[in-house]
């Protein structure tokens, strides 16, 4: 009896837990819902309302009339995208390599690359605009790209080896006996058995590129060219001297927001989906 009360103690306490983080994350991305959905009477109300009394969804064609806040969605977009294949082509012969091969200075190399990880970008990114001004990169995305691309190489070489790690050297052993080459027996057999690790990187590397603010704030000044991070700062600005905009940034807020979270949404139930088949196939 004792012991079941204990349990049932501790059931209550995890899902206490639970509660508490939901509301911690999501408490404040209901409340920006509401807000976006809200017309000026009723952010004035007091006592403040959660639930509008009319859903003003006039307020997002306000966003996409008015702002370049659309434009920026597509710049995010095409960043992000290129961003995260770059990566991919970079790390995941990397990691496969460091996984596999034993060569001279190995262990050195992976140490270097975990020290590139912990350099900030706060550090980086005044010397970065002089070198981009000389190689005449400011104002374009392709300088952007790289600068993404080489800030998340570190950690998803690591996370990739890790996964890699995992897979019995035996899958490669047995896709040579069969004839297929080295660059065969990766593509072929590989990769697929580290989808999870690899949807996990597509992961980390889509909303770190598009929720990226510092670098694309220095390094690009026309608006028609800012990913939407900046972008939704600018429109802030540019809205400021309007006696109420609450509504209009929240719904450019949310409108940021959404392709990051139904990325991750979807990525989480593929990663879900090809470990439990694993799991049942194993």
């Amino acid at each position: 009896m004792h012991s079941r009360g204990r349990l049932d103690g501790t059931k209550i306490l995890i899902y206490a837990s639970y509660i508490v983080v939901v509301l911690v994350f999501w408490g404040p991305v209901t409340w920006m819902i509401s807000l976006s959905l809200k017309t000026i009477p009723d952010i004035l109300a007091y006592p403040p309302k959660l639930f509008p009394s009319r859903l003003a969804i006039e307020n997002y064609g306000t966003i996409f009339e008015q702002s370049t806040i659309p434009r920026n969605m597509l710049n995010s977009a095409k960043i992000t995208i290129i961003t995260v294949l770059g990566t991919l082509l970079v790390t995941v012969p990397a990691a496969y390599a460091f996984s596999r091969f034993r060569f001279k200075g190995r262990t050195q190399i992976l140490m270097a690359i975990l020290l590139f990880q912990m350099i900030s970008t706060l550090i980086i990114i005044l010397p970065l605009y002089r070198y981009f001004i000389r190689l005449n990169l400011l104002d374009t995305h392709h300088g952007l790209i790289l600068i993404y691309i080489t800030v998340q190489i570190p950690f998803t070489v690591w996370l990739l080896k890790g996964f890699f790690d995992s897979i019995p050297k035996s899958l490669d052993e047995a896709a040579r006996i069969d004839g297929a080459s080295r660059l065969q027996s990766v593509i072929r057999v590989i990769v697929p058995v580290a989808m999870p690790g690899i949807a996990a990187a597509v992961l980390f590397n889509t909303i770190n590129a598009w929720s990226q603010f510092l670098i694309p704030f220095i390094l690009i000044g026309k608006g028609r060219l800012q990913p939407i991070s900046v972008g939704v700062a600018k429109y802030a600005e540019t809205v400021g001297e309007a006696i109420v905009t609450t509504h209009l940034l929240a719904a450019a807020s949310l409108m940021a927001m959404l392709p990051a979270i139904a990325i991750f949404i979807v990525l989480q139930r593929f990663i879900v989906r090809i470990l439990i088949s694993g799991a049942v196939k194993g």
